[in-house]
């Protein structure tokens, strides 16, 4: 009997009862976010990578399609602070509980503002980690913004 994986991310939908689909594909294989959406079999525009800045000691996270970039004065703005800088890479799995490549916006160790740019609103559903290389979720914009406790706002170039 396999043991059916359990991150901290599918731990929250679960609790909050919101329907995903989970979404495996081979995490040596895929290098980047554009891989991953080709080797899931998914267009690059439903499928978002998380990325996690700072200002300051204040953590803030952005879910952006893979193909897109932070847009750094749109995304302080949302943030309302001045100016954001990116995480370095050393702090991440210490300040998330995620490592690069599996960082998902739901079930961060602390829960830090967090915006999901303004278009994935109007999809019929998104794919984002499931907080392990390897996994992804697939599931409605309006579910992930209720379990990441996000705000939808234009925050890529």
């Amino acid at each position: 009997m396999t043991k059916k994986l359990k991150t901290n991310a599918i731990r929250k939908l679960d609790q909050l009862k919101l329907e995903y689909d989970m979404i495996h594909y081979n995490s040596d294989e895929a290098v980047d976010g554009i891989s991953v959406a080709q080797q899931i079999g998914e267009d690059a525009s439903v499928v978002y990578k998380t990325l996690v800045t700072h200002a300051g000691a204040d953590l803030y996270v952005f879910v952006i399609p893979v193909a897109g970039e932070l847009d750094m004065k749109k995304a302080a703005q949302a943030a309302g602070v001045k100016k954001l800088e990116m995480l370095p890479l050393k702090e991440l799995q210490p300040k998330t509980g995620y490592v690069r490549g599996g960082c998902s916006p739901v079930g961060m160790k602390k829960l830090s503002p967090t915006f999901i740019d303004q278009p994935a609103a109007d999809l019929e559903y998104m794919i984002v980690s499931a907080g392990q290389r390897g996994t992804q979720m697939k599931l409605g914009p309006a579910d992930l913004q209720q379990a990441a406790h996000a705000q939808f706002s234009e925050v890529c170039r």
